[in-house]
């Protein structure tokens, strides 16, 4: 499970506050999974329509992620 955070967009003051998290349960990566995870943070974050266009998620790609974790190994093991 990877956690993404939740943000309240206020286009007036340009300023991103985070409200919450989602968490991603698919273990493979599919064509409409960032998508379906900003349609579900609206759903649980927004109080009507009209807020749901300033709710946004922050997605980090799986390769920046993965290769931060391979680089911390390779650091940590005695050479």
């Amino acid at each position: 499970m990877r956690p993404v955070t939740v943000y309240r967009v206020d286009f007036g003051w340009k300023t991103k506050d985070p409200i919450g998290v989602v968490l991603e349960k698919r273990k493979t990566e599919r064509t409409n999974n960032n998508f379906d995870l900003l349609r579900l943070a609206r759903r649980l974050f927004a109080s009507d329509t009209g807020d749901a266009a300033g709710i946004i998620i922050d997605v980090k790609p799986v390769r920046e992620r993965d290769h931060g974790a391979v680089a911390c190994g390779e650091a940590a093991s005695p050479g």
